[in-house]
């Protein structure tokens, strides 16, 4: 394969290879970051499902992209009680993989591990945001993410490679949604059911081995399908049946997919999607026949039927005999037979030429 790659001189993104090269995210899940990543800061702070729909990605192919994401640590969510009875789900944004601790922490606007909070956004402390303005100001800064910092890098104005991960933008994002009434959070009897049912899966391949603490950051999507009426048995079976041929790489990921992308509607959602049967119209009240001989009701089966089933039948059969009788009191004349009519047609063109041939003397 032939290349040929031009650096563009400005207004790009700069993307980890870590991410670009990722196996186990999808392309969806890649945009969307880069995307995120290089919108300007006051443009940052809205949901993910909004910036999402600004490339046209919605349902399911964009639930698959935000499972991705928060698999592999590059979304993180929490839902928060707030003190008006409303509930808020807020989300943490970040085109590199953070922790849970990490996650946390720059949630509660703590540094961590070289983040500052600057205007409600983690940022790394040395790094000046873009702006709207064109071309974008700042200057770019080495990763902070982990503590571990690249190895050092010259670019020239004129560098014939395009730009590296040396200058990756650390940018974060927070979602919030309120609901007007409280949902139905999994209860602690349910976590602790989930919990134990993740950790039985070994039993049931061991290739599904989770330790403690991968459990129990699962439980709550696993105790989610107990909520929704799945018996402790059949997640089990869920989870471990039909298992990939090529095996499982890790199983947080592959069980955490299958949690999200397999999750079963509520009760109440299929209660609304399976609509009553049609109501049997009411019967047509009684009427008085029209027909002959005694009188007596019957009831119709369509609006405009006036006669009862054996009157209208009696009255068809009359009606035949009928046309029967006159067929016979005057029967139609017999056909002619072939020479008759050819007899009859040389009739007519002599008498036809003859009154020409008057026509033509007088």
């Amino acid at each position: 394969m032939l290349s040929h790659v031009i650096p563009p001189p400005r207004c790009y993104t700069k993307a980890s290879n870590s991410l670009v090269r990722h196996p186990r995210i999808g392309s969806d899940a890649k945009i969307l970051v880069l995307y995120i990543q290089g919108l300007p800061e006051e443009d940052r702070d809205k949901p993910l499902s909004e910036h999402a729909r600004a490339f046209r990605l919605t349902g399911r192919a964009y639930q698959k992209a935000k499972a991705d994401l928060v698999t592999y640590g590059y979304v993180h969510e929490k839902r928060e009680h707030l003190s008006n009875g409303r509930w808020r789900t807020v989300q943490v944004f970040s085109n590199e993989p953070l922790t849970d601790d990490q996650a946390d922490r720059l949630r509660a606007g703590v540094p961590a591990d070289g983040y500052e909070s600057a205007g409600g956004s983690a940022v790394p402390d040395a790094w000046s945001a873009p702006t709207t303005h064109f071309p974008t100001v700042g200057q770019p800064t080495p990763r902070w993410v982990g503590g571990l910092l690249p190895a050092d890098e010259e670019q020239g104005e004129d560098s014939s490679h395009p730009p590296t991960e040396a200058a990756d933008e650390v940018v974060t994002a927070a979602e919030v949604e309120e609901t007007g009434e409280e949902p139905q959070a999994p209860s602690q009897e349910e976590l602790v059911l989930a919990e134990r049912v993740l950790l039985s899966l070994k039993h049931q391949a061991r290739q599904l081995t989770l330790g403690v603490r991968e459990a129990r950051k699962l439980a709550g999507l696993a105790a989610e399908w107990l909520r929704r009426g799945v018996s402790a048995g059949d997640l089990r079976l869920a989870l471990s049946s039909a298992l990939p041929a090529e095996g499982v790489r890790t199983a947080f990921g592959f069980l955490a997919h299958r949690l999200v992308e397999k999750l079963p509607p509520r009760p109440e959602e299929v209660a609304e999607s399976t609509s009553p049967p049609p109501s049997a119209p009411l019967p047509l009240p009684l009427i008085a026949c029209d027909g002959p001989g005694e009188e007596h009701v019957f009831r119709p089966h369509m609006s405009w039927v006036t006669t009862c089933g054996p009157c209208h039948r009696e009255q068809q059969r009359a009606e035949a005999e009928l046309m029967l009788a006159r067929a016979q009191a005057d029967p139609a004349p017999p056909t002619p037979s072939w020479r008759e009519r050819v007899a009859a047609e040389a009739r007519a063109n002599q008498v036809a030429s003859g009154y020409g041939t008057r026509a033509t003397a007088t």
